[in-house]
């Protein structure tokens, strides 16, 4: 095989072929370290029977390695000036599908209507990898799991505690949708050009579960709570839709504490105050 893309020696005479520059405001960092580009694709446990979504691809450093190992893999990059290098660089496999397009945007489950399990597997790009998360999980794409390259401190908020100062409604909406498994660092020494911040890698298994009856009033009382996290909670989740009476009433029937705050509730915590006024009010 020729020389991999993941060598800095080769991304700078991709680069420079192509006198591409780097856009700070599609957040692009490209990974040139060949031992983490392998680590992603493991902790995705990427076989020949998988299909793989990619969003953000860069020069295909991470892309080649999937293809290395996958069914088909299919890449979604919106930087325009990036679809012809990719063409290029990535010109040798027949299981390689690329689309230029916005994972803001694209309808996800266009690529479901096979009946195939699919995993997405991406180093997201650090000014847009939250948006394009919670989008995903919002709208329950039935990915198999999401490998996800963010930045550390996102991924801090992912896998914290309850009671953690990152616990956040973000904790929340990951580990209702998924199962999280936390993964490894990456130091920004090897990525071009080299961020501010280190990343992380995580998975997370995605439970696919029908949606819950109550469902909409967690992730409103969520929001609430952890937008207004110094009040207690008696006050911190009231919303235009659930008044002081209705919190307190839910919090007196379920022996919750009123002076906890909003990261003093864990998932189960939140589930059982959301079915509680589902179910009584």
């Amino acid at each position: 095989m020729n020389e991999r893309l993941y060598s800095p020696k080769k991304i700078k005479e991709v680069i420079n072929e192509e006198n591409f520059n780097f856009s700070k405001a599609l957040g692009q960092n490209f990974l040139i370290d060949g031992n983490f580009v392998r680590k992603i694709a493991d902790l995705a446990d990427i076989g020949k029977d998988d299909t793989v979504i990619e969003i953000g691809l860069g020069i295909g450093t991470l892309t080649e390695e999937l293809l290395l190992r996958a069914k088909k893999v299919i890449g979604i990059e919106l930087d325009k000036r990036l679809i012809p290098i990719l063409e290029k660089t990535l010109e040798g496999f027949d299981n390689f599908e690329l689309i230029s397009g916005d994972a803001l945007k694209i309808d996800f489950s266009e690529f479901f209507k096979s009946g195939e399990n699919i995993k997405l597997v991406s180093n997201l790009p650090y000014n847009v990898g939250t948006p394009i998360l919670t989008r995903i999980l919002g709208n329950r794409y039935p990915f198999e799991s999401l490998t996800i390259m963010l930045q550390k401190e996102v991924v801090d908020r992912i896998t914290a505690k309850f009671s953690d100062k990152n616990y956040s409604s973000l904790t929340i909406l990951c580990n209702y949708f998924a199962r999280v498994q936390d993964g490894f660092i990456i130091p920004k020494t090897v990525f071009m050009p080299m961020p501010k911040i280190d990343s992380k890698v995580i998975r997370l298994d995605l439970k696919n579960e029908e949606k819950k009856p109550y469902e909409d009033i967690l992730f409103e009382l969520v929001r609430a709570g952890f937008n207004k996290r110094r009040k207690t909670i008696l006050n911190s989740l009231q919303t235009k839709s659930y008044n002081k009476e209705i919190i307190e009433k839910a919090l007196d029937n379920l022996d919750i504490p009123k002076n906890l705050r909003a990261e003093n509730l864990s998932l189960q915590q939140y589930e059982s105050i959301s079915k509680f006024i589902y179910e009584n009010i």
